[in-house]
């Protein structure tokens, strides 16, 4: 995940970005900073960003304006507005405000914000395949885990079994980053399904029902990395 802060005052810049490198130290993210709009808009049209916190009282370009630019270019990424002013919140609705945040930030509160950002863009992602001939859009959220067997893999979701030609290796390099991770060389697991890790074996939850999985020898003790900061990232 890609955040910038914009912000014209330096002391708050350098708090707002060692508080956001401080709750998510264990996590994929990126945290550039930015004194004026300007800046931060070039930066956006080369490569976007996921979250951006935007001081609303700059000099020049104020955050609301700031605010309605980035709209333009990006319906997707979310905005949280950093002021003590509450008389702002109105012209936030209008560029669909994710949160106003009161100066200087809480711990807390941005803990929220993640977590709520990180969520909405893992329960939002999928999978588009083909099925015997017919497009299959599977959510992120809604598979348990993968299974190669030859030229194909199972996939066991929340709305049944899908068999698929494809090579595992292809989906373990595109889910990597969003909570999933190869025990084995024939399963593709997603953590949040992963009830617990036993004598080489996984416990996964699927559905009703209690699956076990084998662990590669080799994949046992960076799996426990794995499931320890997936779920310190959930619990934050």
């Amino acid at each position: 995940m890609r955040i910038a802060i914009c912000d014209d005052e330096e002391k708050f810049r350098v708090q707002e970005k060692n508080l956001i490198d401080r709750v998510s130290a264990s996590m994929d993210i990126v945290v550039d900073t930015y004194a004026e709009g300007k800046k931060l808009l070039e930066r956006f049209d080369t490569l976007p960003y996921n979250l951006v916190f935007l001081d609303i009282e700059m000099p020049g370009m104020d955050g609301i304006t700031l605010a309605r630019e980035i709209r333009k270019r990006s319906t997707e990424t979310q905005i949280v507005f950093l002021t003590g002013h509450v008389e702002y919140a109105i012209e936030g609705y209008e560029v669909n405000a994710l949160r106003y945040l009161t100066k200087p930030v809480q711990e807390e509160k941005v803990k929220e914000v993640l977590r709520y950002v990180l969520d909405a863009s893992v329960s939002g992602k999928q999978l588009i395949l083909r099925e015997e001939g017919e497009d299959l859009i599977l959510k992120y959220a809604d598979i348990y885990y993968m299974e190669a067997q030859n030229q194909y893999v199972m996939i066991y979701s929340e709305d049944g079994e899908h068999l698929i030609r494809a090579n595992i290796g292809d989906f373990e390099e595109q889910l990597k980053s969003d909570g999933f991770y190869r025990i084995h060389r024939g399963y593709l697991v997603s953590l949040s399904k992963v009830k617990k890790l036993v004598k080489g074996e996984v416990i996964m939850q699927y559905g009703a029902k209690e699956i076990s999985l084998p662990v590669s020898r080799s994949n046992i003790k960076p799996l426990k990395e794995a499931l320890y900061a997936y779920v310190e990232n959930a619990a934050f």
